[in-house]
């Protein structure tokens, strides 16, 4: 008899939903072998963000020697690049998924289309409110922590990592970001869902529950302020300015990607890069679930897993009645 699967998604992905195998004890060195190659080194949204970081630190970004003094022009330089990078990323994603829809709902978890109209969006389009806040206030943020950081590493305000000092941390940092947002994303969203700020700030990023590639950075302004804040840990523990670069548009980015409504990016039929994650959509439409990611098992630890078999959907809506006390 087949396993029963959850109503109203188009697309379901392999399920039970399992986290990393980094914290599965016995440890089992092979699946944690397997899990870091498939995390990084096949054609992946880290790698590929590796990529435009190195690109953007080598040719585009200001050097040190000129960020010692807060000045118009190198802090309008980084703008412009943060601006039309988000641009093209979340641009091309919405073009190919939503406008052309270039693969059908192939991968689509859910079935229903984006809003065009709605009164809950500031700006009636869910498309058109997603943006303004993505780019407007989101990229503004973005490129004000990343000149700051600029700043504070030119002046000794910050430890500077290079890798000719320190090449094993040098590189060890970049695995270390992604580990590190599971913890920092996971404290933040229980956070803001406190219903005080959930409804003054997070609100806003939940008017989404059909989420598209404009989504993910389409958050209140405070809320921005406090996700893009993770990346102040390095006033501790130090960097470069290539990890500054690279952790900033890791967490901007990435929103963008894993919220695209698709777990992947079809070419010939295959499923060429891995998007949208399914732990997360759910968070969108049953809200009371899968606050962290599954870099770190902290919804297992904390019991708000939902791994999307319906022994799960169950199990929440039971916990749900509990919190409502009905």
């Amino acid at each position: 008899m087949p396993e029963e699967r959850l109503k109203g998604w188009n697309h379901l992905p392999d399920i039970p939903l399992k986290a990393s195998p980094l914290f599965v004890w016995p440890i089992r060195p092979l699946d944690v072998l397997k899990w870091v190659w498939s995390s990084w080194f096949l054609i992946t949204e880290r790698l590929i963000i590796v990529g435009i970081s190195i690109a953007c630190y080598l040719w585009l970004k200001p050097s040190l020697e000129d960020t010692g003094t807060f000045e118009f022009g190198w802090i309008a330089q980084i703008y412009v690049q943060n601006f039309l990078l988000t641009l093209l990323i979340a641009g091309s994603l919405h073009l190919w998924f939503y406008t052309y829809s270039a693969q059908g709902k192939e991968l689509k978890y859910d079935p229903r289309p984006l809003m065009v109209n709605g009164r809950q969006f500031t700006l009636g389009g869910q498309v058109h409110d997603n943006m303004f806040w993505t780019l407007g206030t989101g990229v503004i943020i973005w490129t004000v922590y990343e000149a700051f950081l600029f700043w504070a590493l030119a002046n000794g305000y910050m430890s500077l990592i290079t890798f000719e000092a320190h090449p094993i941390w040098f590189v060890a940092i970049f695995f270390l970001i992604p580990v590190w947002e599971s913890f920092y994303f996971y404290i933040i969203h229980r956070v803001i869902h406190i219903p005080f700020l959930y409804k003054h700030v997070h609100y806003l990023h939940h008017r989404n529950i059909n989420v598209g590639p404009w989504s993910g950075m389409s958050q209140h302004p405070i809320e921005q302020m406090i996700f893009l804040g993770s990346v102040f840990v390095h006033l501790i523990i130090g960097a470069h300015p290539l990890h500054i670069i690279f952790h900033l548009q890791y967490y901007f980015l990435t929103a963008i990607t894993t919220h695209t409504g698709f777990q992947g990016l079809l070419v010939n039929d295959k499923n060429r890069l891995a998007l949208g994650t399914f732990h997360h959509q759910m968070h969108h439409r049953y809200f009371e679930c899968n606050y962290g990611s599954l870099e770190i098992p902290w919804d297992k630890w904390f019991g708000s897993f939902h791994d999307g078999t319906v022994e799960a959907n169950e199990k929440m809506q039971e916990r749900r009645k509990r919190i409502m006390g009905k």
